[in-house]
């Protein structure tokens, strides 16, 4: 009975899913309101506005996942009457339903759902960075992934109190100190013998990306989640991330982040691949 309730709420979520002209998934915040028991869609917006606050406090976007708009309803005799709505990703339906009516039975069948979707194009995502067919490509994705959750953690950084530029390098250096067996930035530049114009990063190979993406991502989520307030409580965070990364490492027995080679530079790997694909499409 209970593998057909989730079938009829699979079929159910599935028939109001519509495809946007870029391609991706998306609902009606209407329809979706109806589904989850709100027969007012009056009623429905405050549970739409927690999750965008909630989808901000995750530092995404707003934009990217709820998207204002309009559509045509009926309204008896063959007439229709314009109304605003909003358009949902599949990530800001996975928010709605965290945020609903708990006691609603379909809610629960709506967090299991969206739940299992989302995970499902995680998956997606990653069987496509690992199909990048070669190094070149893995490290461009990876040093814009950096860029892209280098930015968050100063965020996160600033919300516990690591504001000034100085402030900042400082509490950067501990994540290094803690991935790189105790070695900061400077000591990281004279062991891999890097000038002093090159930036660490760009002269990572794809694993050592690998592994300074996951120390930003995992300390940026525990400042949020353990809502760490205070500079040294900051730094010994990320330090602590470092280290936590560095001893999975070991335990798998990879090669220690400061003895992998270092890579020539990303923007060379950059202008050449881009040669490369315009002469294709040429």
């Amino acid at each position: 009975m209970e593998n057909e309730l989730k079938r009829s709420a699979q079929t159910t979520f599935e028939s109001i899913r519509k495809v946007h002209a870029s391609g991706a998934d998306c609902w009606s915040a209407r329809e979706l309101g109806k589904i989850l028991g709100y027969s007012e869609y009056r009623n429905f917006i405050p549970v739409v506005e927690k999750a965008k606050e909630a989808c901000n406090n995750s530092d995404y976007k707003v934009l990217d996942h709820f998207v204002d708009s309009h559509e045509m309803i009926d309204i008896g005799k063959g007439a229709q009457r314009e109304v605003q709505t909003v358009y949902l990703s599949r990530y800001a339906c996975y928010l709605i339903v965290q945020n609903a009516d708990p006691a609603k039975e379909i809610v629960a069948l709506g967090q299991t759902y969206f739940a299992v979707q989302t995970r499902k194009q995680e998956i997606v995502e990653q069987h496509a960075y690992e199909q990048l067919g070669t190094e070149e490509e893995k490290r461009i994705f990876l040093r814009n992934e950096m860029k892209t959750h280098n930015k968050k953690l100063a965020d996160a950084a600033k919300v516990a109190g690591v504001i000034e530029p100085i402030d900042y390098a400082i509490f950067q250096n501990h994540g290094y100190k803690g991935l790189y067996g105790g070695l900061g930035m400077k000591e990281i530049h004279t062991h891999k013998k890097l000038k002093k114009s090159q930036q660490i990063l760009d002269h990572m190979g794809s694993t050592e990306l690998a592994a300074n993406l996951f120390r930003a991502t995992q300390t940026e989520e525990k400042l949020k989640r353990d809502k760490i307030k205070g500079k040294p409580q900051a730094n010994a965070t990320h330090f602590e991330v470092g280290k936590k990364v560095r001893q999975t490492i070991k335990e798998l027995g990879g090669t220690m982040p400061e003895n992998l080679p270092v890579t020539e530079s990303i923007k060379t790997v950059e202008s050449r691949v881009k040669k490369s694909r315009k002469k294709i499409s040429e």
